[in-house]
């Protein structure tokens, strides 16, 4: 059996920061508009953090039952090396999103009910990454879903339970955000090209190859910058102070066109969560204060 500090670490914690992030982005916006209310950026959170954990659970779910994780890489898979079985994994990952439906149906009845479905939504994308008979995950959508849910949905949905408007600023951060959730996301793919294509997982870093990948990856830290600036551009100048980001992520950028192939890679993961989060925190200061 697995131990908890084995089960924590299945949780996936250093992915954290892509749930913590796009909330705090999200809440600075509202404060900038004056509409910033804890309680409800505090249910926010408890969502966007359950869901991650729910669908790491449910990642190395469907994948270990597959037998992509037999031959991994990466951080400890629970499913892939047995020290979990796979009905435990799939209860954990169904706990997390009971957690996550918990604190959605909370935030909807303050908020609106129309609310409901966008959580289904977001269960459904979670689950469906690599579950199902055919998962997007393997069909090199899943950082367009990542976006979609981790970038434009989480901030503006964050935003939006705050002020009940929908506002550019909150457009622009939910960009920046999904960009680097997008980047985590391709790393950790560069990462597993050879598994992947072994085991017939047709990510979109398989699809683009090394080379195309690894500018992905650069291209999407440069969308991160220019979405500071959009953000300066509709709030104050004073939230260009997120461009310190670039101190980590272009630490993460050296490593990937420098060429860093397999365990090399896994500091990239740490550096682009560090790098989010910091896009997070130095956008939402500033906008918190003026």
């Amino acid at each position: 059996m697995a131990t908890p500090a084995q089960w924590l670490e299945g949780a996936r914690p250093r992915t954290l920061p892509a749930a913590i992030s796009p909330v705090l982005a999200g809440s600075g916006v509202a404060a900038y508009l004056d509409g910033f209310t804890w309680w409800r950026a505090l249910l926010a959170l408890v969502v966007s953090l359950a869901l991650q954990v729910g669908v790491n659970y449910a990642n190395d779910y469907s994948d270990g039952i597959r037998g992509t994780d037999d031959e991994r890489v990466g951080p400890l898979r629970l499913t892939g090396s047995r020290l979990a079985t796979p009905g435990a994994v799939k209860r954990a990952a169904f706990l997390a999103f009971g957690v996550a439906g918990v604190a959605g149906l909370a935030l909807a009845a303050a908020t609106a009910w129309w609310l409901v479905a966008v959580g289904v939504l977001c269960v459904l994308a979670a689950w469906y990454y690599t579950g199902g008979s055919r998962p997007y995950g393997y069909a090199g959508l899943g950082e367009v879903m990542v976006f979609v849910f981790f970038g434009l949905v989480a901030v503006v949905g964050t935003v939006y339970v705050q002020t009940q408007t929908w506002e550019w600023a909150a457009l622009w951060a939910a960009v920046g955000i999904g960009a680097l959730a997008c980047a985590i996301l391709v790393a950790n793919n560069l990462r597993d090209i050879p598994t992947d294509r072994v085991a017939g997982k047709v990510t979109l870093a398989v699809r683009l190859g090394e080379a195309g990948t690894r500018t992905l990856y650069a291209v999407l830290i440069v969308v991160a910058a220019l979405a500071v600036v959009g953000v300066a551009v509709v709030t104050t100048w004073w939230a260009l102070v997120g461009l310190g980001f670039l101190a980590v992520g272009l630490q993460g950028v050296r490593l990937v066109t420098g060429g860093a192939v397999g365990p090399a890679l896994i500091p990239v993961l740490q550096k682009t969560g560090v790098a989010e989060l910091l896009w997070a925190l130095l956008v939402a200061v500033p906008l918190f204060v003026v």
